[in-house]
Order: structure tokens, then C-alpha cells, then sequence
């Protein structure tokens, strides 16, 4: 086991009123049993590939060669939003903690905006000719990431030229005839094609998620297992209870039905994990926002949000659940020496003790504050953070979210919200005066 997961904190029986009871909570997890019969099913008849890629290696050999390719490059930038940015991204950020890549892999931009202004600050400012790109959209038909793609195409042209172009350039796409696999036949580029029963919030175990890691140098295969870790015990399990993603999904169901605990709050005390919070957020919204079920979730971040939301979650509504992602950073870094105090008492606490020590301290700290005021808190904890770990936590919120989907009746793997916005998006496009910038 790669983590520890503790809910003691978020029971009534620690908490208070706001907090579980146990009896709801093994009502919830009894309810969580019954779709354990169902995930055994989908992996065996195919139904959710998502179950399988944890134990596959044989797809990991083809991307080799594109990753080594890509590798050589100075800069890669990767063109996809949601799931297909927001996985790559959580997984590259143990390499690239915003000072840039290490061991002379390039730098991964991941573009996942229009913004107008960011693109032309990035055609500007990167040395297209020493550059990758990478194109993601599982449909082929994502309007955010064609437009990227048509817009920087021009600009990788001038610089490369058109015979070289199809070097520098690789697409991710469901095995069909659409928008983006045709622009890439145009260029001549490798199409990487995209299992389509893998919905893009899903994808970070398949290419889409593993390919940028691979360049960025990453040991894929120890990410699968570490998720394989975390999914094997469920699918050979006959009781949910004692599954830690079947547990956290029915205490966070369990005091929404019995408390109306709308909000759910991550916070990782760990750089690395800030894109894990952006991940996750997209992961439980998208799946279970659905005829008027599911609940917030909200990214913070330790130590920033102790001074920026901690007053709320503490004196605002309780209306919140908590979960403080703990990595055991104790003796991490310098010590402070007693020299550098100056005599100074007031700073005796510090004399010794290092930026992790102090890290640590303050994440025991506000677990034990939030709780101490009676919001429903849960701890997970991890010794170390590599690509095992990694991939073991985002197994765990994977199927934590499918075990809540489960529990409130909704089909993890639709967003029938996010498709209408996706309809009108190109209606407004099509009905807009390109001289004004009004709709008539």
C-alpha cells in the first residue's frame, strides 16, 4: 500500500453532529459492495478499458520510439484540454516543478486555453524549430484544440518548412475519420490512435496521459503499477469495506445525504500535487454532477490556503469535507542553524528544523484544527512521491469516483451538460459578425 487512508476524523464519533455516523457509513459501503460484481464484469468483457491498462505493458513499447523522438527537442508543447491535458500534466509535474525540465529532457507547455494573447506570446518566445507538438482530442473534434492546432500550424511551417513539418508534429485521436485525423494526414504526422471507451478524464493510464510523461522521463510502467496496486484488491474483493476508494466514496455520499455537505475540499501539502488538485477537481465534478446529485469539489493547497481559505473553512459554513493529502517531509531540507537566530528566542522553535519539518507540522496542524472544529476531515498520508505513489493515488480517486457514481445513480462516464456547452459554443462561433465581434 502506497498510502494510508484514515476517516476516524470525519465520524461523528470524533467530530461531532457534522460528522458521519457509523452506521450511515456502512449502509453506504454495503450499497458499495454491490458494484464490485459490476467493475469485475466491465473488465472482463472489455466494457471499461480503463480496468485493464494497469496491468498492460505490451501498448508501452510502440510509444518508445515517438517519445525518444520527442525527447530531443528543446521545448514540446502539448495541445488538448480537460482530460486531455490535466492527466499529462499531474504526472509531468514530478519531473518539472516550474523551474524547467531536468536531465536535459525538454520542457512541456501544456496548452490547454485559447486564449489569444498566450499563443502569441508562445509562437514568439520558443524556438519553433526545436520544437514538438502534440495534439490530443479523443473525438478529433474538439473546437479548442483544432483552433490551437490550426493557429500554431502556420507558425511551425515558417519555421521548419512544410516538407519537415510532420516531424515535429504527432495526434491523438479515437481510430476514425474526423477533423483532427485528417489534418494530420495532410501533414504526414503519425496518428496515435485513442481508445474512445476511454473518456478523456480516464486517460491518464493510456497514451494520452503516458506519452508526455514518457518524454519528460518518467517510468510509466511504475505508474501502472502503482494503480494496479490500488485496483487489484478491488476487483478481488467481496466486500467494499474495507477498500480504501469504496470508503472515501461513501463518507463523502454518506454526509451528503445525512449532513448536506456540499463541498468537498483537497488539500495536498505538496508542489508536486498542485496539478493533482486540478485533476481531480475535473475528474469528480464531470462524473457525477448529474440530475441535481454530486458535490463540489475544491482544489487548496497547503500551505497557501491555510492563509487564504482556512478563516472560511473554519468560521464559515459548515457545509465541507476535507481531505489533506500529507507527504512526510520531516528533516527535508536545511537545517536552520542556532547561529542564524541571532539570540533571537522568539525563533527558538525553528533552531534545527528545516522548510520540511515545518511543512509537515503545519499539515498535522490543520488536520487537527479542522477537525478540532468539527468539519468532517480525512487524512491520507505518503512517505514518498514518485511515480508508484502517483499512480496509485490517482487509481484510488478514479474508482473512488466510480464507487460514488455507483452510490448516487449516475453514469460516471457521460457529461451530457459539457456537450450542449460544446453545441452552442459552435452556434455562437458560426452567428458571429467577424467585424463586430456581436452576435445578431
Amino acid at each position: 500500500m502506497f498510502y494510508s487512508h484514515v476517516i476516524d476524523d470525519a465520524l461523528e464519533s470524533k467530530v461531532g453532529k457534522q460528522g458521519l455516523h457509523r452506521a450511515a457509513l456502512d449502509r453506504e459501503l454495503a450499497n458499495a459492495s454491490k458494484a464490485l460484481d459490476r467493475f469485475r464484469q466491465w473488465k472482463a468483457d472489455g466494457t471499461l478499458p480503463l480496468l485493464s491498462l494497469p496491468g498492460a505493458r505490451d501498448d508501452l513499447a510502440p510509444l518508445k520510439p515517438h517519445a525518444e523522438r520527442f525527447a530531443k527537442f528543446e521545448h514540446v508543447i502539448v495541445l488538448g484540454t480537460g482530460g486531455s491535458s490535466l492527466g499529462g500534466q499531474t504526472l509531468v509535474a514530478l519531473k518539472d516543478q516550474g523551474f524547467g525540465p531536468q536531465n536535459g529532457r525538454p520542457k512541456l507547455w501544456f496548452m490547454d486555453n485559447v486564449d489569444p494573447a498566450t499563443f502569441t506570446e508562445l509562437a514568439a518566445r520558443l524556438p519553433l524549430a526545436r520544437t514538438g507538438l502534440i495534439v490530443i482530442s479523443k473525438s478529433g473534434t474538439t473546437a479548442e484544440t483544432l483552433t490551437q492546432f490550426l493557429t500554431l500550424l502556420p507558425e511551425f511551417e515558417a519555421k521548419v518548412g512544410k516538407d519537415r513539418l510532420a516531424e515535429h508534429v504527432i495526434a491523438i485521436t479515437e481510430p476514425s475519420d474526423n477533423a483532427l485525423s485528417r489534418l494530420a494526414g495532410r501533414i504526414g504526422c503519425p496518428i496515435l490512435d485513442h481508445d474512445p471507451r476511454v473518456g478523456g478524464r480516464f486517460s491518464v493510464l493510456s497514451l494520452v496521459g503516458l506519452l508526455p510523461a514518457m518524454i519528460a522521463g518518467l517510468d510509466v510502467g511504475a505508474v501502472r503499477e502503482g494503480a494496479a496496486s490500488v485496483l487489484d484488491p478491488v476487483l478481488e474483493a467481496s466486500d467494499a469495506g474495507d477498500l480504501p476508494p469504496a470508503v472515501g466514496a461513501a463518507l463523502s455520499v454518506g454526509l451528503a445525504r445525512e449532513h448536506g455537505i456540499g463541498t468537498t475540499v483537497l488539500m495536498p501539502y505538496c508542489d508536486r500535487l498542485g496539478y493533482f488538485g486540478f485533476w481531480y477537481r475535473q475528474l469528480w465534478a464531470e462524473s457525477l454532477g448529474k440530475g441535481g446529485n454530486g458535490t463540489t469539489p475544491v482544489r487548496a493547497m497547503g500551505t497557501v490556503d491555510q492563509h487564504s481559505q482556512l478563516q472560511l473553512y473554519l468560521g464559515g459554513p459548515a457545509d465541507k469535507m476535507f481531505t489533506v493529502l500529507i507527504l512526510d517531509t520531516a528533516g527535508k531540507g536545511t537545517p536552520i542553524a542556532p547561529a542564524a537566530l541571532g539570540g533571537d528566542k522568539s525563533l527558538s522553535y525553528l533552531e534545527n528544523r528545516s522548510l520540511g519539518d515545518l511543512l509537515l507540522a503545519e499539515a498535522d496542524a490543520t488536520a487537527a484544527t479542522l477537525a478540532k472544529n468539527g468539519r468532517p476531515t480525512r487524512v491520507m498520508r505518503i512517505s514518498t512521491l514518485d511515480e508508484r505513489v502517483m499512480g496509485a493515488l490517482m487509481m484510488h480517486y478514479m474508482l473512488e469516483t466510480m464507487f460514488a457514481a455507483h452510490l448516487l445513480g449516475v453514469d460516471a462516464f457521460d457529461q451530457p451538460a459539457v456537450e450542449e456547452g460544446k453545441i452552442l459554443t459552435r452556434q455562437y462561433l458560426a452567428d458571429r459578425v467577424s467585424s463586430t465581434g456581436r452576435r445578431p
